[in-house]
């Protein structure tokens, strides 16, 4: 997987993730749309981080195809 595809997943979360925002804005937002904002700022998070190992690979002169997803867990524990 390239940057440009891990830029291009980000993407089109964002996307869906500002079209669920605009929805909860005019009050229309479901239940089923609230949980899918969750799972997309997890997906969001995961996405970045990937695009940060590789990029922290890349710098090291490590293979950054050597990065991978971490699970949601590890993701969403980080502090700072």
């Amino acid at each position: 997987m390239e940057d440009q595809d891990v830029l291009g997943r980000i993407n089109a979360l964002a996307h869906e993730e500002h079209a669920i925002w605009q929805k909860e804005s005019r009050g229309e937002a479901s239940e089923t749309d609230r949980k899918r904002l969750s799972e997309l700022e997890v997906m969001l998070d995961q996405c970045w981080d990937l695009l940060h190992q590789r990029k922290a690979r890349r710098a090291a002169g490590l293979n950054p195809e050597d990065a991978k997803p971490r699970d949601p867990r590890t993701v969403e524990g980080y502090i700072g």
